[in-house]
């Protein structure tokens, strides 16, 4: 099972990061959303609904053409978007 702590330090295989930016993560923090980029301990920003904080995540990956994660309350995965140098048309 992958851990919330994990998917800071962990980087998909199929992505050359070495062209993009670090990752985006949407995740709960005390009641509230946080912004987190990728092996960041601190929060880039804090809002207080889930939509706020996806809208300032994607503008970020967006900028540096990295992916955004979104966990749910509980931490887990529950959506993912990719804004940087994808595979056209993608595998599989």
């Amino acid at each position: 099972m992958l851990m919330l702590t994990d998917v800071f330090t962990v980087a998909p295989q199929s992505i050359n990061v070495d062209t993009m930016g670090k990752n985006q993560h949407v995740v709960p923090n005390n009641g509230r959303w946080s912004v987190r980029g990728a092996g960041n301990t601190r929060v880039t920003q804090t809002f207080d609904t889930q939509r706020e904080a996806i809208a300032r995540a994607r503008e970020i990956a967006i900028n540096q053409q990295s992916e955004m994660f979104i966990h749910n309350r509980q931490g887990h995965f529950r959506d993912r978007n990719s804004y940087g140098n994808d595979p056209y048309p993608p595998k599989g």
